[in-house]
């Protein structure tokens, strides 16, 4: 008779510990940590509004096999959020420390990024810790197709509730007219909220959120697809998410910044079932991305 091997709870969990060390995988609550055999960089990214850590994976497709690259991948389930408080600010700047102390890694070559309202918190944190002079001092950002301005995601929300062209844009709208007006107000009567919450301010041109991200390197991205929108969402330009982006990088240019791209994809955005989605992790350009990174 074969003799079976007894473990007790905490010796299994040490091992399956082990095991997530050796296979350069570790999965916790609130993240994903695959970890580059020989380290050159760390991608952290941030999650859509709805979004967790498998869409991501399944969305974002440049993600595979990173690790082979030397680049190491933390990838988090902080979503919900279009903004942050100066108090979670800290908290997550303090998460994210946990997180490579626990785990060995290198506080070196850091680029943060995020999709859609990912982005909104990738751009925050990177500013507040640039400014705190934290131990994680981002290199680079990566901000994908993200509504940077709350004002004119506000205005632009009861737009689509008004023009009730689109059913998934009308619950959008109302769902985020409701958020802002419990939190925020309304932009009209609380403007110097907006520009303290909001990543960027077109209206007053606020730097208050950028102002430390000048010297790192940054890539906005985004696909305007004017047909598309228009058909689907009857958005022009200054409707889209392009349009924020695309006055943030030239306030950040303003500032001094010489390592910001604004870039406008063609026909990349489709979601992972191949359909047109111009609001899309597709933007990013597998390749190129690791170039960016690692020179």
């Amino acid at each position: 008779m074969i003799q079976t091997k007894r473990f007790s709870g905490a010796l299994i969990a040490f091992l399956f510990f082990m095991n997530g060390h050796a296979n350069g995988m570790i999965k916790e609550k609130y993240y994903e940590l695959n970890i580059a055999p020989k380290q050159k960089a760390v991608l952290i990214l941030f999650p859509c509004f709805p979004c967790n850590i498998e869409n991501t994976k399944k969305e974002a497709r440049f993600l595979k096999n990173l690790k082979q690259e030397g680049i190491t991948t933390l990838l988090l389930n902080y979503n919900m959020k279009l903004y942050l408080s100066e108090s979670e600010k800290k908290e997550y700047s303090l998460a994210l420390n946990s997180i490579f102390d626990r785990n060995k890694i290198a506080k070196e070559n850091i680029f943060i990024g995020g999709f859609s309202s990912g982005g909104n918190l990738a751009l925050l944190l990177s500013n507040y810790l640039i400014q705190t002079k934290n131990a994680i001092q981002p290199k680079g950002l990566v901000v994908v197709d993200s509504p940077l301005d709350l004002e004119r995601l506000y205005n632009g929300a009861q737009e689509d509730v008004k023009k009730n062209v689109s059913e998934e844009a009308v619950e959008e709208g109302k769902y985020l007219i409701q958020l802002f007006n419990d939190d925020l107000g309304n932009p009209k009567a609380n403007i110097e909220t907006y520009k303290k919450m909001s990543p960027y301010l077109v209206s007053s041109d606020s730097k208050v959120n950028i102002e430390y991200l000048k010297d790192i390197k940054i890539r906005l991205y985004c696909e305007p697809d004017l047909e598309w929108y228009w058909t689907n969402k009857k958005r022009t330009y200054e409707e889209l998410n392009a349009f924020h982006l695309e006055k943030t990088y030239d306030s950040l240019l303003n500032l001094g910044a010489e390592k910001v791209e604004f870039i406008k994809t063609s026909n990349r955005g489709f979601d992972a079932k191949g359909n047109k989605k111009p609001h899309s992790w597709t933007l990013i350009e597998r390749e190129d991305l690791i170039k960016w990174i690692l020179n």
